[in-house]
C-alpha cells in the first residue's frame, strides 16, 4: 500500500511568503525562543530537532536558546548535589510509608520499599555520589574503549537510578535502558494530568525548578517550543507545560514533535490543551517560524500551517499544510548545544538529507503519517558540503545520519563522495536489504567512506510473510547484503518482529532459523512483536489484514491498540515466541553494552576486532546455542 498525503491543503510558497510580508508589516519584531528537548531519551547525541528549528529561526534573524533539558537531568542526577536531595526525601518518604501502613496493609513492594530506604544512609548517599561522577568521566573520557570500566559505569547509572526510584516510588526511574514509569497511564489525558500534579511520582517537577525554571528566568523567553519524540515524553512535557504557564503566564508555550503529529487529531480535545498555546504538527521548520512572528507580531495564528491554537473562543486547526522543500533548509545549528557533555568520548552529530521513506509501502509502518509530501532529499553535492562544514565547524568526526531509510542510489552517491573528498569521518545510518545494492564496488566504498554501522529492517526471514509486509526483498538478497556488507567491516544490526498478522508460529521459526544460519554475519539483533499502531495501513485497513482492533474511548491518546487476528499467531503467542527467541537465542547477540551509539564507536575505534571484546565470556568461550534445538 503507497501511502497517502491528502492530509488537507497544501499551502503554497507564494502564500508563505505573503504571511512572512504581513507579520513585517504588522510590525512584527525578532523575538527571543527557547527551545526545550524534555526527558527520556539516552543522552549520547543531540537530537535533530532542536538544531534544524534553530538554523531557521536563527536565519530569519531571531535568537534561539537550545536547551537539552533530558541531558542536563541525567547530568544532575548522576551528581552529587542531587543525590544530596534524594537524602533529604528519604525520612519523607519513610514517613508517608509509615502512615500509609496505618490505613491499609502496605504491599510487599512497598515493605521492600521500606527496608531498602533504611539502607539509603548518609555514607551510603555519598558512595553512590562518587561513583556517580566516576561513571560519567568514563563514558566522556578515554576510559570509556575499556569494556571493563564503560560496563561498570553502566551498571553504576543503573544502580544510582535504583537508589532515587526508592524516595520517587513508586514511580521507577531506569536508565539504562530507559523505562521510567510514573505509575500512571501516558495513553489517558487525565491519568497524565494526574501525574503532573503528583508531587511524590513526578521527578520533573524538581527538574523543571531546578533546569528550567532558573533558564526562563535569566532569558525572558517570548516563545518556548517543546519536541516530543517518544509517547513517553508526555509527562515531562505536559509537566513544563503546565508549570511554565503557571509561573510565567505571559509566554507563548507550543509543543511539536512525532507524537504529537500522531496525536493532532485527539488534542483539540484533549484537556492537556489547557497546559499550552498551540502544536505544530507534521515538519516544523516553517509552520513553528510563522507561529512565533505572528505571536511577535501580536496577530492571530490564523493562517499559520501545520498547526493546532487555542484562542478566546477555543481551540483551532489549521486548514492549510506546508511540506519543506530540502534544498531550501539550512544545514543543522548546533550553537549553544553543550556538546562536550553528552554520555560519549567522542561527539556524534545527527545529520538528515531526505524526507519521508523512499519506498513508503511496507504495511506495518506509521512513518509516511509525519508528512504531508512525498519522499524529498537535498542533493548530494549539498550534503556532503553540508556534512563538511559540520565536521569543520565543531571538530566531529563521528555522525549519524538518521534518515528512515537511506535510498540505494543516494546511498552510493554519498560513500563515493565521502571517499573523493577524502572527508575522513566514521558514519551510521539505517538501511533496507535492496538488490540494486549487491554489487561488491558499492560496499568497497561504503567502508573506505567510513560505514562503520548499519541498523537494517530485517524483519522477518519467512519469504510469504515479507511478501505480506510488502517489503520487496527476499532470503537471498537479505543473506547476500549481510555477506557483502560484514566483508567491508560493517556492523550488521537486524531489526524485526515477530506477529504480523498471518504469521504462523513456523513462519516465525522459519525467520529464527534464518538468524541462526547467519550468525557470524549477524552482528547484533533487535527484536520485538508487532504493534497495531493506529496510523498503519494495518490498522486503517483491518478486514485486509484479518485484525480485530479493540478501542477503548477512555485511552484517549492510545497510539497503538490491543488486536485480535482470524490467521496466526495472536499477541500472546507472538509474545511467547519472542520470549523463547531473547531465551534462547545465540550467545554472540548478548552485547556487555548495547547503547547503539556506544557499539558505533566501538566498531569505529577498533573495527570488527573488538567483536569478542563486547560479547559476554559465554559467547567469547563459544558456548553453543540451544536455539537450534528449540525451534527446529
Amino acid at each position: 500500500m503507497k501511502i497517502a498525503y491528502s492530509k488537507g491543503a497544501q499551502a503554497t510558497p507564494e502564500l508563505i511568503q505573503l504571511h512572512r510580508r504581513t507579520s513585517e508589516a504588522a510590525g512584527g519584531r525578532k523575538s527571543k525562543v527557547m527551545l526545550i528537548f524534555p526527558p527520556d531519551w539516552y543522552p549520547s547525541e543531540p537530537y535533530l530537532s532542536l538544531p534544524t528549528l534553530t538554523s531557521v529561526l536563527r536565519a530569519a534573524g531571531h535568537q534561539v536558546i537550545q536547551k537539552d533539558v533530558n541531558l542536563e537531568m541525567y547530568d544532575w542526577f548522576f551528581s552529587g548535589d542531587f543525590l544530596r536531595r534524594v537524602l533529604k526525601r528519604v525520612p519523607q518518604q519513610l514517613d508517608r510509608l509509615r502512615k500509609l501502613s496505618k490505613k491499609r496493609e502496605l504491599a510487599d513492594w512497598e515493605r521492600d520499599v521500606q527496608l531498602a530506604l533504611c539502607d539509603l544512609t548518609r555514607e551510603r548517599i555519598a558512595e553512590l555520589a562518587k561513583k556517580a561522577e566516576d561513571a560519567k568521566r568514563i563514558v566522556r573520557g578515554p576510559d570509556f574503549y575499556d569494556i571493563d570500566k564503560l560496563e561498570w559505569a553502566i551498571n553504576t547509572f543503573r544502580e544510582v537510578t535504583a537508589a532515587i526510584s526508592l524516595v520517587y516510588a513508586p514511580a521507577r526511574i531506569c536508565m539504562p535502558p530507559m523505562e521510567t514509569d510514573l505509575s500512571y497511564k501516558v495513553f489517558v489525558s487525565a491519568e497524565v494530568m494526574d501525574a503532573v500534579q503528583d508531587e511524590q511520582v513526578n521527578v520533573y517537577r524538581d527538574v523543571f525548578e531546578h533546569l528550567v525554571k532558573p533558564a526562563i528566568e535569566a532569558e525572558k523567553p517570548d516563545v518556548i517550543g517543546i519536541s516530543i519524540v517518544l509517547q513517553q515524553q508526555l509527562f515531562s512535557s505536559m509537566t513544563f507545560c503546565a508549570l511554565i504557564k503557571q509561573r510565567f503566564p505571559n509566554i507563548h508555550v507550543t509543543i511539536g514533535g512525532n507524537t504529537v503529529t500522531r496525536l493532532r487529531d485527539v488534542l483539540p480535545r484533549s484537556p492537556l490543551f489547557a497546559y499550552f498555546d498551540s502544536a505544530v504538527f507534521y515538519e516544523g521548520e516553517t509552520a513553528f517560524l510563522q507561529l512565533v512572528e505572528a505571536v511577535g507580531a501580536g496577530r492571530s495564528l490564523e493562517g499559520v500551517p501545520n498547526t493546532l491554537y487555542r484562542d478566546a473562543s477555543g481551540v483551532h486547526t489549521s486548514s492549510l499544510t506546508y511540506a519543506e522543500d530540502m534544498e531550501e533548509l539550512p544545514p543543522p545549528d548546533f550553537d549553544g548545544l553543550p556538546l562536550d557533555r553528552y554520555f560519549l568520548p567522542d561527539k556524534i552529530l545527527p545529520y538528515l538529507a531526505t524526507r519521508g521513506c523512499y519506498w513508503g509501502r511496507c504495511e506495518f509502518c506509521d512513518h509516511g503519517e509525519g508528512y504531508t509530501a512525498g519522499y524529498r532529499t537535498k542533493k548530494i553535492q549539498q550534503i556532503l558540503d553540508e556534512i563538511q562544514q559540520l565536521r569543520d565547524k565543531y571538530r566531529v568526526r563521528r555522525f549519524h545520519f538518521t534518515d528512515e531509510s537511506y535510498p540505494p542510489a543516494l546511498f552510493r552517491k554519498l560513500c563515493r563522495g565521502l571517499v573523493d573528498r577524502h572527508m575522513d569521518i566514521a558514519w551510521t545510518t539505517h538501511m533496507r536489504y535492496e538488490r540494486s545494492l549487491l554489487d561488491e564496488p558499492v560496499w568497497e566504498d561504503a567502508r573506505n567512506s567510513g560505514c562503520k554501522y548499519l541498523h537494517v529492517g530485517y524483519e522477518s526471514g519467512n519469504e510469504r510473510v515479507l511478501k505480506l509486509m510488502d517489503k520487496a526483498t527476499t532470503t537471498d538478497v537479505i543473506t547476500r547484503s549481510l555477506q557483502l556488507s560484514a566483508k567491508a567491516g560493517i556492523w550488521n544490526h537486524a531489526m524485526g518482529f515477530f506477529g504480523f498478522p498471518g504469521e504462523t508460529r513456523e513462519d516465525a521459526l522459519d525467520s529464527i532459523r534464518f538468524l541462526e544460519k547467519n550468525r557470524d554475519i549477524v552482528h547484533s539483533v533487535g527484536f520485538g512483536t508487532f504493534d497495531l499502531s493506529r496510523h498503519t495501513p494495518v490498522a486503517k485497513n483491518p478486514e485486509k489484514f484479518g485484525v480485530t482492533p479493540y478501542v477503548n474511548p477512555e485511552w484517549d491518546l492510545a497510539l497503538d491498540y490491543y488486536y485480535t487476528v482470524k490467521q496466526g499467531l495472536s499477541v500472546e503467542e507472538a509474545e511467547r515466541v519472542f520470549e523463547e527467541f531473547e531465551q534462547h537465542h545465540p550467545a554472540n547477540w548478548d552485547l556487555r553494552i548495547f547503547i547503539r551509539e556506544y557499539v558505533f564507536l566501538y566498531v569505529a575505534r577498533f573495527g570488527m576486532d573488538k567483536l569478542p571484546a563486547l560479547q559476554f565470556a559465554t559467547a567469547r568461550a563459544g558456548a553453543p546455542s540451544s536455539l537450534e534445538a528449540k525451534v527446529c
